[in-house]
């Protein structure tokens, strides 16, 4: 390795809103200038959850492929690939499995909270049980020093250096124990206040046409006191003031406060200016999208050359493991 790595991925869930982009496809275009980066589309892990209803899962996957080279991933400067396509995570998975303690699944903060809030989903599976064993899998097999993480999935990573070290210590150093990049995520707020999130259907997308996020910021909540435009607001429970300081230029955001605070603004007015400048850095995005959409080859081309590197990434690792296990 010439440089050291980084891994990190994302299920293909639906079309990616504001909150992916910002949270981590922002952060990755940095990494990607600075490390050897694998970026995967993660298809095994959404059937973690998903497995029942698979029919959107393909147009799921090209949809992120084009979300995540639209957002401003460079295949010439990293390796974006499909975790089904790389055989070897399975295997290793199988490996590590085998030597992953239940309690530690058990204790996971993520598998009690998903299996006490999701009641629509009978998440009674091995699969949902043992997802982080996958995921540890999937860092592992390229040994990747490094994985950008927001603090409440620290104790995910933890688990991975956890299994690790038991590996090391049962079959020699083969895994080094991967740090986390410890990333800033902003809890963007939805249309209708709540966090931004594709199951409660308040969303933006980067998908959006200008017209339509227009359409949605103009419908977006402000602060509930304010019923009269000459009323003045407080944009410290503002929805709308939330994306403010996310995409206002830094300089009037003080006057943007004040005007609300005064009732020198009206929220109509406000919103208008959020979409402006919201669309100042969407818009292209958006446009890169429907080029990248008319070019079906080029897609192809990215994603298979993305898949073999990181094949012949997993192979040299998967050949490190068998030796170190004797199998």
């Amino acid at each position: 390795m010439t440089k050291k790595r980084v891994l990190s991925g994302m299920r293909p869930t639906g079309k990616m809103q504001l909150g992916n982009l910002l949270g981590a496809v922002e952060n990755w275009k940095r990494l990607q200038e600075e490390y050897e980066s694998f970026f995967f589309i993660a298809d095994w892990h959404a059937l973690t959850t998903n497995y029942a209803d698979t029919k959107d899962l393909m147009a799921s996957k090209q949809d992120l492929l084009v979300d995540l080279l639209a957002a401003g991933l460079d295949p010439e400067k990293c390796t974006i690939f499909e975790q089904s396509k790389v055989l070897e995570h399975a295997e290793l998975f199988v490996y590590l499995s085998m030597i992953t303690p239940v309690p530690w699944l058990e204790r996971n903060p993520t598998y009690k909270e998903q299996m006490e809030n999701i009641t629509d989903k009978d998440l009674t599976n091995f699969g949902f049980l043992g997802y982080p064993v996958l995921q540890a899998a999937d860092i592992l097999i390229y040994r990747a020093h490094s994985v950008p993480v927001g603090m409440d999935q620290v104790p995910h990573l933890e688990l991975t250096r956890e299994i690790a070290r038991r590996f090391n210590t049962l079959y020699g150093e083969v895994f080094p124990e991967p740090q986390a990049i410890l990333t800033e995520t902003p809890k963007l707020p939805g249309l209708d206040g709540r966090k931004m999130s594709k199951s409660y259907g308040n969303a933006i997308y980067i998908s959006d046409s200008p017209e339509e996020v227009r359409k949605k910021i103009k419908v977006m909540i402000t602060d509930p006191a304010r019923v009269k435009r000459t009323d003045p607001g407080d944009p410290a429970v503002c929805a709308a003031f939330v994306l403010h300081s996310v995409y206002t230029d830094k300089a009037e955001i003080p006057q943007i406060q004040a005007e609300c605070r005064a009732a020198m603004r009206g929220c109509v007015d406000c919103k208008k200016r959020l979409s402006d400048f919201m669309l100042e850095q969407l818009e292209p995005v958006y446009v890169s999208r429907l080029e990248l959409i008319a070019r079906p080859d080029y897609l192809r081309d990215v994603i298979e050359a993305g898949n073999a590197r990181a094949r012949q990434a997993a192979q040299e690792t998967m050949a490190l493991v068998r030796k170190a296990i004797g199998i």
